[in-house]
């Protein structure tokens, strides 16, 4: 594939605004680190949820998506649409809370919530887990997929790919702190939608695909096109669609769909002005990331089935690509070849734009684990500003290198994918009742923690498998089983540890719940002893509104999936399922409305 004179403009000009954010940003990011990775905490609502949206548009997103529908169809999305109920719980009842909270970072949030050394230990452990190790088990599949679109798309080698894509990247992460990194989204983000909304129109028209008509008629696609799996495939139903909303999304841990928030998402509710805007920017992301932004990329996945039917045809096409690399997922940037002069440069700098917004943030947030919550409390209590700003740009030099080297070595997306929902399954339930039962304390995150990890290893490496089972490659149980027995050992344990261990201190209690309210019958116990010893913890009388927030959750669902599937039925051609489906989903909006109105009213009295 050639790129034009005037491809090269457009990605050359967008390389220049990106770095032009960055400097521009650079003197007063680099000012204390509440400007380098919090901006301040004076963010408004829409550039956050921006932000966020740009962030969860990473290279190897159309990868994944396009590697599950070419395996699994549409309906294989479920295993991340799923999610949603995680990030919808988060916008009506964890934002203001996280907001409230007002710490640097949600590691932070460990010695607020927990006392004593357990406490300490979980929050430089979990840094550590979260931001080094995690964190580059995440950036290592995005860069992944920069490799495969670079070998594809312009005939780089691995290393070439993430030479130029990582340098860029870290000075202008290392340079701009959180503040260019959300102001370079916003920008990226109309760049990453244009790039993939022209890619899909001028897919479906290419002559082997011929139309939309064509499209979802051709036998390679046809039984592809379904929004649910086959009610008749057991194990289908089971793995796509029972498992990801009966357990996934509230005992999973993924980057960007934490249960109660978390990591990058608590970064940007953190950095928001007020609860309000915390709440506002959440709703925003969880609408655009779910709703509307993965049908461009379906569509480009379903026409790669007619263009490129097998991994055979991709290894034809493009001969040069290492076997170690060849996967389902290359079909996403195989297709993309195909694109004319001048939405080719686009879709590049699409691309380009979608790693640099992933990448920065990353970098930014598992620096600031490492700056405030290793550095600063356990290494050099005494640092300057300035100090531990200079430690946060070294430490995304760091990171960066350290998920380039993984990069090298992975296969497919849904490798990492995988790996990162076992390794955190059973963990979530936690994270959702930790702000609202006094008796969690940290030995029952860190008991949690462990065991999943443990569990997980157990039963996915599969040399160990064959040697504990005694059956090659198989186990003792199906494969679907694999998250459901993680989570229900890991759950097992946590809440046995939760009885055998101390619990928190009176004092720490006291003080959590007097700073937040979370309110509710798990605190019963701490309100009654707090008023035995005469404190006072309880400095508001508003109404308890989570039941009202987990039915703003359930009607949320119902419009977030209504206008996803509605959108779906119309490309489809499917009408009348489309207009009876939309009039469900104004109905959802209007009670959502109504019911999020009544939370509004409960929260001022």
């Amino acid at each position: 594939m050639n790129l034009s004179t005037f491809d090269y403009i457009i990605i050359i000009f967008f390389f220049i605004i990106t770095l032009f954010i960055g400097l521009i940003v650079a003197k007063k990011s680099g000012k204390n680190t509440t400007e380098y990775f919090l901006s301040g905490k004076n963010m408004p609502w829409w550039l956050l949820g921006f932000s966020m949206v740009a962030t969860t548009f990473s290279t190897d997103t159309p990868n994944l998506v396009t590697d599950l529908v070419r395996q699994n169809g549409v309906s294989g999305n479920w295993v991340w649409w799923a999610f949603l109920l995680t990030g919808l719980l988060t916008v009506f009842i964890y934002a203001r809370l996280w907001r409230k909270s007002d710490v640097a970072t949600d590691m932070e949030f460990y010695e607020l919530r927990y006392s004593g050394k357990p406490a300490r230990f979980l929050r430089i452990f979990r840094s550590i887990y979260l931001g080094l190790i995690f964190n580059i088990l995440a950036m290592s599949g995005i860069t992944l997929a920069a490799i495969k679109i670079g070998q594809v798309m312009l005939g780089l080698t691995a290393i070439e790919t993430v030479g130029y894509a990582a340098v860029v990247t870290v000075v202008f992460s290392a340079l701009g702190g959180f503040k260019g990194v959300v102001y370079s989204d916003f920008l990226l983000f109309f760049v990453a939608m244009a790039g993939a909304i022209g890619a899909a129109y001028y897919c479906v028209n290419l002559p082997e695909v011929n139309g939309f008509h064509n499209l979802i008629s051709h036998p390679n696609v046809a039984d592809k096109i379904s929004l649910l799996p086959d009610f008749e495939n057991k194990e289908a139903l089971i793995t796509l669609l029972v498992i990801p909303l009966a357990v996934q999304w509230w005992s999973s841990w993924y980057p960007g769909s934490e249960p109660g928030g978390g990591g990058y998402i608590a970064q940007r509710m953190l950095a928001a002005k007020n609860e309000n805007h915390a709440i506002g920017a959440t709703f925003f992301f969880n609408i655009m990331h779910y709703a509307l932004r993965p049908w461009p990329w379906i569509l480009v996945a379903l026409s790669s089935l007619i263009v490129f039917p097998d991994l055979a045809s991709i290894q034809e096409t493009f001969p040069d690509v290492t076997p170690d690399k060849l996967g389902h997922d290359l079909a996403y940037p195989a297709m993309l070849t195909k694109l004319p002069s001048g939405l080719l440069g686009l879709v590049v700098a699409s691309l380009v734009a979608a790693y640099m917004s992933s990448i920065s943030t990353h970098l930014n947030w598992g620096a600031s684990y490492l700056v405030n919550d290793v550095y600063n409390q356990f290494i050099n209590t005494t640092a300057t500003e300035k100090e531990k700003v200079n430690v946060g740009r070294l430490s995304t030099v760091v990171l960066m290198t350290l998920s380039v080297l993984l990069a090298l070595v992975l296969t497919n997306a849904e490798q990492i994918f995988t790996y990162i929902i076992m390794f955190g399954a059973g963990t979530g339930l936690i994270f959702i009742l930790r702000w609202f039962w006094w008796r969690i304390n940290a030995w029952s995150e860190i008991s949690a923690m462990f065991s999943s990890g443990i569990i997980s290893l157990i039963i996915t490496i599969p040399k160990v498998n064959d040697v504990l089972f005694g059956i090659e490659g198989v186990g003792i149980f199906p494969s679907w089983f694999s998250i459901p027995f993680v989570v229900l050992i890991t759950t097992i344990i946590w809440i046995v540890v939760t009885f055998i261990t101390q619990a928190d201190t009176d004092e720490k209690l006291f003080n959590f719940y007097k700073k937040i309210q979370p309110g509710g019958p798990g605190w019963d116990t701490v309100r009654a002893k707090a008023e035995k010893q005469g404190v006072a913890i309880v400095t508001t009388q508003k109404k308890w509104t989570v039941p009202s927030g987990i039915l703003a959750m359930v009607l949320g669902c119902c419009l977030v999936y209504g206008v996803l599937f509605t959108t779906g039925y119309l490309i489809y051609g499917a009408y009348n399922e489309a207009l009876w489906l939309g009039a469900l989903t104004i109905i959802a909006g209007i009670l959502l409305l109504s019911v999020w109105k009544r939370i509004g009213k409960n929260l001022m009295e």
